[in-house]
């Protein structure tokens, strides 16, 4: 049996305060079964307790208010469960990227030791390849969509990659925040929509990165303090080589990637 209760004995049933029971009210997240039209003082029915609790319970999982509204007005369970599964998934995946900066900032503890450098000329190719300008902060979504619609494209040709796939990034890729990015697979034939690009021959240092991207930018770091200190850079983009990438191995500790950086002489 439900019975109404005032906002004070709401607020400790549920251990909302009733500022918060009144900012749910305004924004019609949790109404009042009752308001006095005289004094504005609001009612609760003991039934909305468990409202309530999941509202409670959702905002400690830090659910934004508008997937807290779709969940508590979800017509039925499995419309509620699905929604609660997304915001899940949400955050296994933060847990997992947390995680992957903590073990980066352990590593950041230690003294790097000297970060091996080659000096290699890299001969012109053409390969199958996506330009556009991308934001940083969407270079992996982009990239994830992008090098599987590469692959794919040469395969529906009947045709094998010549060499691992890679990407170059303009100066405004890195200082800008957003700049073109292209994204190629070594190939000699055009193919659907792509673009058969032409990337130019060049001299670079190179370093290799192991593991997961987390802490790639202190293998950006150390490459360009060495190309500051012992050679001259070149103009042209950055150039990444995706030795083993995400297609070749589902552990990104096994990843491997070659960061070219152009130089002159060397």
């Amino acid at each position: 049996m439900s019975v109404s209760v005032p906002i004070g004995e709401f607020s400790r049933l549920t251990h909302l305060s009733v500022k918060t029971l009144h900012h749910y009210h305004d924004i019609g997240l949790l109404t009042p079964a009752r308001v006095d039209p005289s004094s504005g003082y609001r009612r609760y029915e003991t039934s909305q307790v468990r409202t309530a609790q999941l509202i409670r319970r959702l905002r400690e999982l830090d659910m934004p208010l508008p997937q807290v509204r779709e969940l508590v007005e979800a017509p039925d369970a499995d419309t509620r469960n699905r929604v609660l599964q997304r915001h899940l998934e949400q955050m296994e995946a933060e847990l997992v990227r947390t995680q992957q900066v903590v073990a980066s900032l352990r590593t950041m503890l230690v003294p790097a030791g000297r970060l091996p450098v080659e000096y290699r000329t890299l001969p012109a190719f053409t390969a199958l390849a996506i330009r556009d300008r991308v934001d940083r902060s969407a270079i992996g979504p982009w990239c994830g969509v992008s090098f599987p619609a590469l692959y794919a494209a040469i395969e529906r040709a009947g045709g094998v990659p010549a060499g691992p796939g890679g990407a170059t990034y303009a100066d405004e890729f890195f200082t800008d925040d957003a700049g073109e990015v292209v994204a190629y697979v070594p190939f000699d034939r055009p193919v659907d929509e792509f673009e058969l690009a032409e990337l130019p021959a060049g001299r670079f240092a190179i370093a290799v990165h192991e593991g997961d991207l987390v802490d790639f930018d202190r293998t950006y770091g150390a490459l360009g303090s060495h190309v500051a200190e012992h050679c001259t850079g070149a103009p042209g983009p950055i150039r990444e080589v995706y030795v083993v990438g995400p297609g070749d191995a589902v552990d990104p500790a096994q990843f491997r990637t070659e960061v070219c950086w152009p130089i002159t002489g060397g």
